[in-house]
């Protein structure tokens, strides 16, 4: 029994039947060990989850690095690598913005894109702005503004529709554009707003900007 052991069925529990399947004792079951072994490798439930945050990251982390091209597109395969690790885990986003810290391995990973950037002629100044500008898309998802229907069946989207008919009066422009979108998110999404064409177009929009004010 290892610490890395552990976490790889914490992380294949959590793909079979979400986060919330994943407890101590079931993890300790799936392993065919006792609760309180598990307990010498991961310190109580923050501390596995801890770990399955740290997991994820060194997944993305092991598929960059070798990008071609110049540092936009560099970025960009970087950024889409990271998209398809947390397809294949889509629970890891809400986990990794639940973290109480930054994981350790998180810092050498957004140290090579400021690398990318300052090699391709940013200044420190720039650079800062675009790791502000990314936000959480070098991770490969974007944090959504509005989720009007949960990820589901016609039941969630009949409830979303009325809810978007009663905020029509107050918010017209809002509800338009929400109720169009309601309609188009059909792709695999990481979330409601989080689908793959809006990823590809807000990350090409923002180097194609970072290129601009580069130069």
């Amino acid at each position: 029994m290892t610490r890395e052991r552990a976490l790889a069925a914490a992380v294949a529990l959590a793909d079979a039947e979400g986060l919330r399947a994943l407890t101590m004792r079931r993890l300790a079951a799936d392993l065919s060990i006792e609760a309180m072994s598990l307990y010498y490798h991961l310190p109580g439930k923050e501390g596995l989850l801890d770990g399955l945050a740290e997991t994820v990251i060194a997944e993305i982390s092991a598929v960059a690095g070798d990008e071609k091209g110049d540092w936009r597109a560099r970025l960009r395969q970087r950024f889409l690598r990271a998209r398809e690790v947390m397809l294949r885990h889509p629970w890891a986003p809400a986990l990794i913005g639940s973290r109480a810290s930054v994981p350790p391995s998180l810092y050498p990973y957004y140290d090579e894109i400021v690398g990318t950037m300052t090699e391709a002629g940013f200044s420190a100044h720039l650079a800062h702005r675009a790791l502000h500008a990314f936000g959480t898309m070098p991770l490969g998802f974007v944090q959504e503004l509005f989720a009007p229907v949960a990820a589901g069946g016609a039941t969630e989207v009949g409830d979303a529709e009325a809810d978007l008919a009663a905020m029509a009066g107050a918010l017209p422009h809002l509800t338009a554009m929400m109720a169009a979108e309601l309609h188009a998110a059909g792709d695999p999404t990481l979330g409601w707003c989080d689908s793959q064409t809006e990823f590809e177009f807000t990350l090409d929009l923002l180097l194609d900007g970072l290129e601009r004010a580069r130069g």
